[in-house]
């Protein structure tokens, strides 16, 4: 190996990214206000790798500037075939150009040329310097740089794996020398450059041509001496062969702004980086596995709490007898799953920082139970995912009592959206120290009996539970997490523990029945695609029946094709009817629900109940979602949905389920919001909304409208919380898109309140840079003033609807709180079970259900007072479904 302080290597940016933005999917890789990442993760994973592998010492990363270059000019259809590159992706490239920047690294571009030529400027340049070059790059044509002291890096899978090109590497590929290489393909012709071919040849004999005859300028002297028809073929295009040769071959002299030794590695920013981080909601993974790359050592091993802590090695029973009142921070490992779970070990941590931790199975009568008094008494106790430590103790039979502080809520209010709260994320995201602790809850057999490790996170959480609320008393969110979010985290606890009983037959049969249907739409569809082994779930198998053999117009062009994404297959359908999209739609409605039901009877513990687990930290917007099974997903007005959800049954020694929603609640929200007469005197009179909105936009009495005209007015209505605009209404209502405009433009006109307040709040928004419920939980929008359209009008569409969602979200909480409080108050038997979308789920007592159902009407109707009155809508029956209103 050459001198490692001459080790460079240069990397095709636009190359490298692009590979990243298709090898990882971009729904699992976007921020809670649509900003792609997928490309910016996948390139940085890459990035680490090869500088722990390969240590350069300098290093730069090229980009190109735009589609316009010399080459267009000499050439204008070079790479003209190429779908406009995806706004997604564009997205990205400025955040990783100021990501490598805070990483130490250079980047450099020129217009009018490409990447190419600006790693064929240094690599050249750099060979007499004494430097060993590595060029990485997904770009071939950069095979005729590889000489003995270059090598080309080349990934063969996404970026996950590298092949070595060196110069023996080139010749054991392509039977060519690195110098014959351009040669070769100008011959071949480029499909990913729109380079033509030559009829008829190939590669092979592209390769025996230039073999034969040493390079492309002796073969072009003697094209007279080929025979056959691939010789006439080549005399007719010699032209084009020599403007492809002209076209392949990289510049190496152009005038950039650095030269080799220029491009030494700086030092990182760890700040901007790690701020950027939290923008872009990466965890702690990929964070550490860079910094550890770039040789950052203050991160790659665990940094302890700034105070130091003394672990005291007297009796658990003795301890907690010093610190009667004493708030303190506990942490808790095992198993967290309701109503399955069990505790393993603990440590907790006084203000002092003296400690004590154990294993719960090597205690003694008396440690135990004082362990357990403590846990379960009202003594301040700060956790993190306090809802997951309660199931944990809940399978020892300790009910977790004294819940002061939760971290991991704490740290959820502060950034929304983010895509984990772990304990190490957060101390990392917010006190920017690196905790080397496990993630899951568990502890490896080697660590249950490390009492360092389970102190080490109990002291954490002291110190983020001095630091969070702080954080959110600066930003009028204390209330909210002190008064509403931690102590709903029990109740959904209890609720999750409960369960909700449900009847196995029931789902079972629905099973049965959806295995059928779907076996009958693919039979179906195999009949009229007259393939018996057709698949059709595999998109490749789709495309060839779709686009050839039926003949379909082509869908949105992806990189294996074309797209049979549901949206692209549902539109072509509604466009271009046929029979077989209907058997393949289907076919996907039927297969959604058999999974649905297998995952549901999975599901079902050995008590007959499902135990659900509702996610408080999850959304953007402050919703709870539901997890383990999904039971927000359940249909609700479908046949098939309404059966499943008959299997949801009142339970041994209960009387009857009963549920209770708030109607039309994000509409009221909206009307209090954006103070529109006419929304507000509609609701106060007790009108029907969408009769007394559609009269007022189609100009006709409310007994004209009819449902039809309904339909379109429910559609806007709602839609408009959701940042619907002109052309997604008529997709919706599948109307020209003229119509959709002017039923829009009626609308505002008539509520010119909802207009102007669907105007301000993006505007104060892109202000503020962020959006906030009546409750003041806030919701981030950066990518509100991203230069990229499509970003930006993601932003916008979450600006809109996180006020009204997220409030909406709040008043259920309030209500839930005064439910829960009335229920304990009263001495009522009955609980609630669900809380799915704006619906609860009550199981009712014998006896309780007249008092019950007074209750709940009265403290839901009263969580809040609008400028419009809540209503709600209850109804009663042996199971979900019958209990619907």
């Amino acid at each position: 190996m050459t001198d490692e302080k001459n080790r460079l290597m240069l990397i095709d940016g636009h190359s490298m990214a692009f590979r990243a933005f298709y090898a990882l999917p971009t729904e699992k890789f976007t921020t809670s206000t649509g900003q792609a990442t997928n490309a910016i993760y996948g390139f940085l994973s890459m990035l680490a790798t090869l500088l722990h592998d390969e240590q350069p010492t300098h290093v730069a990363v090229a980009f190109d500037v735009g589609r316009t270059t010399f080459r267009t000019e000499m050439f204008p259809d070079y790479k003209a075939q190429r779908d406009e590159t995806p706004p997604e992706f564009i997205s990205q490239i400025p955040i990783l150009k100021n990501l490598l920047t805070a990483l130490g690294i250079t980047t450099i571009e020129k217009p009018n040329y490409e990447a190419d030529d600006i790693i064929a400027t240094l690599a050249t340049t750099a060979q007499p310097l004494g430097f060993e070059t590595l060029i990485v790059t997904g770009d071939r044509d950069s095979l005729q740089l590889v000489n003995n002291t270059t090598t080309v890096l080349y990934p063969m899978k996404g970026v996950s794996v590298i092949h070595r090109f060196t110069p023996q590497a080139v010749q054991d590929k392509y039977g060519l020398t690195p110098e014959q290489y351009p040669d070769f393909a100008a011959l071949r012709g480029d499909p990913s450059d729109n380079l033509p071919s030559i009829p008829k040849v190939g590669e092979k004999t592209a390769t025996k041509w230039i073999v034969q005859h040493g390079n492309l300028t002796n073969l072009l002297n003697n094209a007279d001496t080929i025979k056959g028809v691939v010789g006439t073929n080549l005399r007719e295009r010699i032209d084009q062969v020599k403007l492809n040769r002209q076209l392949t071959e990289m510049v190496k002299n152009l005038d950039l702004t650095h030269t080799p030794p220029e491009l030494k590695l700086q030092p990182v920013n760890t700040k901007t980086l790690t701020e950027d981080f939290n923008n872009l909601e990466f965890g702690t993974t990929l964070r550490t596995k860079i910094l550890k790359a770039r040789g950052v050592t203050v991160d790659t091993t665990a940094t302890p709490p700034q105070t130091p802590t003394t672990v005291d090695t007297i009796g658990v029973a003795k301890w907690l007898k010093q610190h009667p009142t004493e708030a303190m921070a506990v942490h808790i490992t095992g198993r967290g799953t309701p109503a399955t779970g069990d505790a393993e070990s603990f440590a907790i941590i006084d203000q002092n920082h003296h400690a004590i931790a154990g294993n719960f199975a090597d205690l003694n009568p008396k440690d135990d139970k004082a362990l357990a008094d403590y846990l379960q008494s009202t003594q301040p106790k700060f956790l993190h995912d306090a809802k997951t430590t309660y199931h944990m103790l809940a399978g020892r039979g300790i009910t977790l009592g004294g819940i002061a502080h939760d971290t991991a809520l704490a740290a959820y209010l502060l950034n929304p959206g983010q895509r984990t709260y772990d304990l190490k994320t957060t101390y990392q995201r917010h006190l920017h120290r690196t905790l080397e602790i496990t993630e899951t809850g568990q502890l490896s057999l080697l660590d249950i009996t490390n009492t360092n490790t389970l102190i080490t996170a109990a002291a954490a959480i002291l110190e983020l539970a001095a630091t969070l609320p702080t954080k959110l008393a600066t930003i009028n969110e204390l209330e909210l997490y002190l008064d509403l979010e931690l102590p709903l985290t029990t109740i959904l606890a209890e609720m999750e523990a409960t369960g909700i009983a449900v009847d196995i037959p029931t789902l079972e049969e629905q099973l049965d029945t959806f295995t059928n249907l779907v076996t009958q739409e693919e039979t179906a569809a195999r009949t009229i695609a007259g393939d018996p082994n057709l698949l059709l779930t595999s998109p490749k198998q789709l495309q060839v029946v779709l686009f050839e053999t039926l003949g379909l117009p082509k869908t949105k062009k992806i990189k294996t094709g074309y797209s049979t994404a549901a949206k692209e297959i549902e539109t072509l359908a509604a466009n271009h009817p046929h029979e077989f999209l209907n058997h393949l739609l289907a076919h996907r409605e039927y297969q959604k629900m058999k999974t649905t039901l297998e995952g549901l009877i999975k599901a079902v513990g050995d008590d007959g109940r499902i135990h659900t687990t509702f996610q408080q930290t999850m959304t953007s917007t402050g919703r709870l979602s539901s997890t383990d099974p999904n039971l927000q997903n359940i249909p609700i007005r479908t046949p098939a949905g309404k059966k499943i959800r008959s299997a949801f049954t009142v339970g041994t020694n209960y009387e009857t389920l009963l549920t209770a929603d708030y109607s039309q609640i994000e509409m009221r929200v909206m009307a209090h919001l954006s103070n529109d007469p006419g929304l507000i005197t509609a609701y106060n009179n007790g009108e029907d909304l969408h009769n007394y909105v559609g009269a007022k936009v189609f100009d006709v009495p409310p007994s004209g409208v009819t449902p039809e005209l309904r339909r379109k007015v429910k559609a806007l209505s709602y839609g408009l919380v959701y940042g619907l605009s002109a052309f997604g209404l008529s997709q919706q209502l599948n109307i020209p898109a003229g119509e959709a405009k002017q039923i829009m433009e009626n609308y505002f006109h008539r509520f010119g309140g909802v207009k102007h307040y669907l105007d301000t709040v993006v505007t104060q928004a892109r202000k503020d840079g962020y959006t906030a419920t009546l409750f003041d939980r806030r919701r981030y929008l950066p990518e509100l003033t991203s230069t990229n359209r499509a970003t930006r009008e993601n932003a916008e569409r979450a600006a809109l609807n996180a006020p009204i969602q997220g409030t909406a979200a709040d008043i259920i909480k309030i209500a839930m709180l005064r439910i829960h409080h009335e229920l304990k108050k009263t001495n009522a038997k009955s609980r609630v079970l669900l809380q799915v979308h704006d619906e609860l789920v009550v199981e009712i007592a014998p006896g309780e259900l007249t008092t019950v159902k007074k209750l709940i009407e009265h403290e839901m109707d009263n969580a809040i007072t609008l400028k419009v009155p809540l209503e709600v809508s209850t109804g009663h029956g042996p199971n979900w479904d019958a209990a619907a209103h």
